[in-house]
Parts: C-alpha cells; sequence; structure tokens
C-alpha cells in the first residue's frame, strides 16, 4: 500500500455533509431496482447474501465483507436470488415505490435508518450515498469505475458505521459523515489495491517528478502553470511531464490544475463564509463569473446554489 500513501490528491477527497445511510432489512424473496443517480453509493454486505444483476453482465453473487461502489446514473439489481422477479424500485433521491407505483418508504421503514421487508431479516446491507459530486471530489469520482465489487472489503470502522446509523443523537449526522469518510476511503484502498498495474490518480508517489508536479499545483493553486513551468521546476522536460502525468494521474497537468481549483472551491463555499470574488481569487480564477461557468459545468450547480444545498 506504499504508493496509496502519497495520494492525498484522490484519497483527500471525500467531505460528506448530510450523505444518505440506510440499514437494508430483507427477507427472501426479495429484489430491488435501483436507478439511484447519487454521485457515489456504497452498498455494504452485512449478513446473508444477494446478487447483483446488470445489463450485459452475468449475476455476480455477494457475501457478508462484500462492498459495492456504484458511481453515478448506473442502473444495476439487487436481489436475493439470480432469478427473482423486481417489485420494489429506489429511484433518484432514495424514492421508492412499488411495481404499481405506490409509495414504500414509510410503508417499509423498520426504525432509526432502517428499511426493509423483514426488521430481523436474513439479508442485510448497509447503503450510503454522497448527494453531490463535490463531496466526494472530482479526482475520485474520476479514478472510479461505474460499478467496482470489492470483495471482503477489510474497514475496522464499518461496524461502528452500522451501529452508529442505528443512533438518533444529537449530531449524528455529522459522526456518520465522518465515519463514512474514513470509511469508503479504507474501501477504494482495498479496491486499488486488487486492481491489476494499479489505477490513474492512485500512483502519484511512484513517479518523483509527477509527485512532485502535483505537489506545485496543489501548493500554488492561483498561480498561472504552464506546462513547461511545471516540467522546469521538476527538472524534466514538457513532452517527458506530460506523458508521465497523464499516465500516473489519468489527465493532464493543466486539466488536474482546473480540478484543484474547483475542488479547493467546493471546500471553501462550503466550510466559509467567504464571498464569490474571494473564493475566485484564491483558487486562480479571474473573476467569479469565471468560477461559476467553470463550477457549474463541473458540478451541475452554480457555486451559490451548492452552498445553500450544503448549508441547508
Amino acid at each position: 500500500m506504499a504508493e496509496l500513501a502519497g495520494t492525498p490528491d484522490v484519497l483527500d477527497g471525500p467531505r460528506a455533509r448530510g450523505a444518505f445511510l440506510l440499514r437494508v432489512l430483507m427477507e427472501p424473496p426479495w429484489a430491488l431496482e435501483i436507478t439511484e443517480e447519487s454521485p457515489l453509493t456504497m452498498v455494504a454486505v452485512l449478513s446473508g447474501d444477494s446478487w447483483l444483476r446488470r445489463t450485459d453482465h452475468p449475476p455476480q453473487r455477494l457475501v457478508a465483507g462484500d462492498v459495492l461502489l456504484v458511481r453515478g446514473a448506473a442502473r444495476y439489481l439487487l436481489s436475493d436470488e439470480p432469478t427473482t422477479v423486481p417489485d420494489i424500485r429506489i429511484g433518484p433521491g432514495q424514492a421508492c415505490s412499488g411495481t404499481d407505483g405506490r409509495d414504500l418508504s414509510d410503508e417499509l421503514a423498520t426504525g432509526v435508518r432502517a428499511w426493509g421487508n423483514d426488521a430481523s431479516g436474513h439479508d442485510t446491507m448497509l447503503v450510503a450515498s454522497y448527494p453531490a459530486q463535490a463531496q466526494l471530489g472530482t479526482a475520485l469520482a474520476a479514478a472510479l469505475p461505474e460499478i467496482a465489487l470489492v470483495s471482503g472489503a477489510d474497514s475496522p470502522l464499518l461496524p461502528v458505521l452500522v451501529a452508529e446509523a442505528a443512533r438518533d443523537a444529537l449530531g449524528q449526522e455529522a459522526v456518520l459523515d465522518r465515519i463514512l469518510d474514513v470509511v469508503l476511503i479504507s474501501v477504494v484502498r482495498d479496491w486499488a489495491a486488487g486492481t491489476p498495474g494499479g489505477v490513474a490518480g492512485l500512483r502519484v508517489v511512484a513517479d518523483p517528478a509527477v509527485a512532485e508536479a502535483v505537489r506545485l499545483i496543489r501548493s500554488q493553486p492561483a498561480r498561472a502553470w504552464t506546462v513547461d513551468e511545471l516540467a522546469v521546476s521538476v527538472g524534466v522536460s514538457r513532452s517527458v511531464l506530460a506523458r508521465r502525468f497523464q499516465a500516473v494521474v489519468g489527465m493532464p497537468p493543466i486539466a488536474y490544475l482546473a480540478q484543484w481549483r474547483l475542488s479547493l472551491a467546493a471546500d471553501l463555499l462550503r466550510d466559509t463564509d467567504r464571498t464569490l470574488a474571494s473564493v475566485s481569487r484564491e483558487v486562480g480564477y479571474g473573476s467569479p463569473f469565471s468560477l461559476s461557468t467553470a463550477f457549474k459545468k463541473a458540478y451541475g450547480v452554480s457555486p451559490a446554489a451548492y452552498r445553500s444545498e450544503v448549508s441547508a
């Protein structure tokens, strides 16, 4: 895991705020058709087993200890058996309905952050979703595939997250958000370690020149970096840096700079009350308008709308 220790640019991304968490408790037969569109959803199998079903893929059996990472608008089925017909649909915003369109959110609620057809069901899972891409981190989002299965994920804090999800105490959402971030990082590390050839964005420290270029960009985001300036600073030619940066990080240096600036802007909008003009200057945009344009293109909402959403 040494190659991951020096890559906070990717694994330092998750900053959950008001994440969705739910313990799902099911007794066979059951089948869920899922079209939820969160930037990232994590499904941890806690007991029993289930089957992951996707179009053009053979069914995959999931057992206790497995964790499923689903990015964006991927469509999939979870069921007790590979042939069980879905009778429950989970849509955007965790909307839950039967095949007849009936809302099942309250009907199948079984306790604090618990839902399912049987409170003592044989098959149990923990579902957690990040509500905004900016909370996940654009670098991590770019590194993950549409669906990743991590077999036997080794996260010591997962049982703590499950236990805390069943509590309803003062500041509980903040507690869950912080634990979720650590659990997700642990699961992503396990996934990356088991991926042949490694993962773009998670191998930075393996190339000293690229690692130094990343450090310079992160430490001076407002500077108008060019590939030529970065190459001179790290002691390699422009072409060598461009080629190696693309291979290791998964994008060109200037694209990484733009991504890092927007990630910092999201943090500042979320965690401070600074004006948009101040944030723009801090992260290297010439005007609030140019930041707003880039931010909306990357995250789908304006900086003002994003700040309003995460402050709600």
